[in-house]
């Protein structure tokens, strides 16, 4: 079992900054693929940004340029550094660990970006 705890949302301007943190209760270098999903209202969950144990790392078209993925191992955390937030990045973003064998999700955490 691995818990995931998200936090870091809340309300921006266009044009401006969020960090979000998911803590997770293991070693995220040991997780297959962590990411950071999102889903707004009416809409179905999309992936933003993920990276693998191997190092790579994928973004949504959306956010490239944007948002940057990262993870610290020492607190087993990772972040998802979103700038020049857009009214349509407004969504629940869900935090996501990904085994072979099946996926494990954050609570999630609102973002609100008003225009």
């Amino acid at each position: 079992q691995v818990q995931l705890v998200e936090s870091g949302g809340g309300l921006a301007q266009a044009g401006g900054s969020l960090r979000l943190s998911c803590v997770a209760s293991m070693n995220i270098f040991r997780i297959n693929v962590m990411g950071w999903y999102r889903q707004a209202p009416g809409k179905q969950r999309e992936l933003v940004a993920r990276f693998t144990a191997g190092g790579s790392t994928n973004y949504a078209n959306s956010v490239r340029d944007r948002f940057t993925i990262s993870g610290d191992n020492a607190k087993n955390t990772v972040y998802l550094q979103m700038n020049g937030l857009k009214s349509e990045d407004t969504a629940v973003y869900y935090c996501n660990a990904n085994f072979p064998w099946r996926d494990y999700w954050g609570q999630g955490t609102q973002v609100t970006v008003s225009s």
